[in-house]
């Protein structure tokens, strides 16, 4: 049985420098639970969604989550940072090996737009290896509105999506059922991990590769370890959920092409819904959301 050992953790968090706070929570964890191999904790959770606190990958942020990785022998994903890249801002989450080492970053790719503002789309899905074990892929907060991005993640071979959120809106339960189906539709484990406190409304969602919830937080700090089983993700993946449904080899033996996907397409409903901007938002005779004129 290969089986890997993953902390979820929902830490109540307030809108500034909190890395000092993680790293307590991390050391605590490792110390309580020395067992587990991997911490993953929510969005943007090392300063708030504070774009002054943008700065290079690598840099400080990152160099401090990198010896904390080291001194508790874990795999970390801590949450995401505002990473300043070539003129730009995007929300990268680093993985971090036990040694220190980040060995890859990933870039949201849907930003909550038009709300998270001043923040650049990432253009490359993530997976990665742990040696012996089994394929984990990164996403990020809105990304899961978005069924491409975990099914791209799945046909890259990601057995279990780590999904950092900040979500602090009446939204929440819709994605606690967005997490289920994610996990059920990609035959999958999806880690959907919130912050809570002054940043986020918690909730956080572990789900297995048939949608079933392994443990749902409440809305308050929570520590969420939990054993995954890649024998059980990989036997769900040839055989079905209780000998159900098979997607993914659906997915793979369907000889369609779906029109959204066609480059040279569009739609004319769709074209038809507007500018993205925010509800009431004003927009000037020549079309240009008057937010952005007053910039230029």
């Amino acid at each position: 049985m290969t089986t890997f050992a993953i902390a979820a953790l929902q830490l109540a968090l307030e809108q500034k420098d909190n890395c000092a706070e993680i790293a307590d929570e991390v050391r605590r964890l490792k110390r309580r639970f020395p067992w587990l191999r991997m911490a993953l904790i929510g969005e943007l959770a090392a300063y708030g969604a504070n774009l002054d606190q943008a700065q290079a990958l690598p840099g400080p942020a990152e160099a401090f989550f990198c010896a904390l990785a080291r001194e508790t022998d874990l795999w970390l994903l801590p949450g995401s940072l505002y990473e300043r890249r070539g003129g730009a801002i995007f929300n990268t989450c680093p993985v971090i090996n036990p040694a220190g080492e980040v060995i890859a970053r990933y870039s949201k790719m849907y930003p909550f737009t038009p709300y998270e503002r001043g923040v650049s789309a990432g253009a490359e899905s993530v997976v990665f290896d742990v040696p012996g074990v089994g394929r984990f892929g990164v996403s990020i907060c809105y990304d899961m509105w978005f069924a491409e991005t975990t099914r791209t993640l799945a046909w890259k071979g990601a057995e279990v999506v780590l999904h950092p959120s900040m979500t602090n809106t009446i939204d929440r339960d819709v994605e606690i059922c967005m997490a289920r189906a994610s996990a059920a539709a990609n035959q999958c484990y999806f880690f959907d991990v919130n912050v809570a406190g002054a940043l986020g409304n918690g909730r956080s969602v572990i789900a297995g590769p048939g949608g079933e919830i392994i443990h749902q937080a409440g809305e308050a700090r929570e520590i969420m370890p939990v054993e995954v089983d890649f024998d059980y993700v990989r036997r769900v993946r040839a055989s079905g959920w209780h000998g159900l449904g098979q997607p993914l080899k659906s997915f793979r033996d369907g000889a369609r092409s779906f029109a959204p996907y066609q480059a040279k397409d569009r739609s004319e409903h769709l074209d038809g819904l507007g500018p993205l901007l925010k509800p009431g938002e004003p927009i000037s005779a020549d079309g240009k959301v008057e937010h952005l004129r007053k910039k230029t």
